[in-house]
């Protein structure tokens, strides 16, 4: 089934996008309408255009594929599923998710998985391209974060302020220099092949989506960033 996006209001779209009566919804011509596939369930969506914000908040049951970029707080707090982009992420990407998996074929913006956290067999995954701008991590509670670092030459590919506030999950982030000035916190150890074998499945999967030959991956280091002692523990009051 086909929806066109064009001079839609949000509100409509996203309507036509719930009732309608197929498993896979191509919606064209999309120009910032925000809220897409947020409460849908059991739909394959593939969207062409650049998404407002929130795309697939809540996701649950739902897969979504975008040729094109996408605005802020994609993914913000979602559950399970699939969001795959043809472009370039926004701000505060997977902000607070909770499962499921993004992957971004180019750019993210600042934020990238901010507050993300897991529970038991949910452990969410952010998959981006390229770089990422300050705060990645922030907060992060949980979940992992891989940054490949492609087209990004002698530069860690994270922005400032990389992992403020982590306290648990893990990153893992493609680069040919070391991380500077990172929160005293963080643990980095650059990678051996029993870390690279954690994210494999992955690289696969990004690699196949947006068609990266994988050889070319691991022609730099990786980096393996995690909390060590809670550090939070200075601030609680004493018993």
């Amino acid at each position: 089934m086909i929806i066109q996006g064009k001079d839609v209001y949000f509100t409509d779209l996203n309507k036509a996008i719930k009732q309608a009566d197929a498993t896979e919804v191509t919606v064209e011509n999309i120009i910032g309408q925000r809220y897409i596939g947020s409460g849908v369930e059991g739909k394959n969506l593939i969207l062409y255009g650049t998404p407002g914000n929130a795309l697939g908040a809540y996701l649950n049951n739902c897969n979504i594929t975008v040729h094109g970029n996408v605005q802020d707080a994609v993914g913000d707090t979602m559950n399970n599923g699939e969001i795959i982009v043809h472009g370039n992420g926004g701000d505060t990407l997977g902000y607070a998710m909770r499962g499921g998996a993004i992957y971004v074929k180019g750019n993210g913006g600042y934020r990238v998985g901010i507050h993300m956290k897991e529970y038991k067999e949910l452990k969410p995954v952010i998959v981006v391209g390229g770089k990422v701008g300050s705060f990645l991590g922030e907060y992060q509670a949980g979940g992992i974060i891989v940054i490949l670092g492609l087209g990004v030459e002698n530069i860690f590919p994270t922005g400032n302020y990389c992992g403020t506030g982590m306290h648990g999950g893990v990153m893992y982030i493609r680069s040919d220099v070391p991380p500077e000035n990172l929160p005293r916190h963080l643990i980095v150890k650059k990678c051996i092949k029993e870390d690279l074998n954690q994210i494999m499945p992955f690289i696969k999967n990004y690699c196949q989506l947006f068609n990266v030959k994988e050889a070319d991956i691991f022609k730099k280091s990786f980096y393996k960033l995690t909390p060590g002692a809670n550090h939070y523990n200075t601030i609680y009051a004493p018993n």
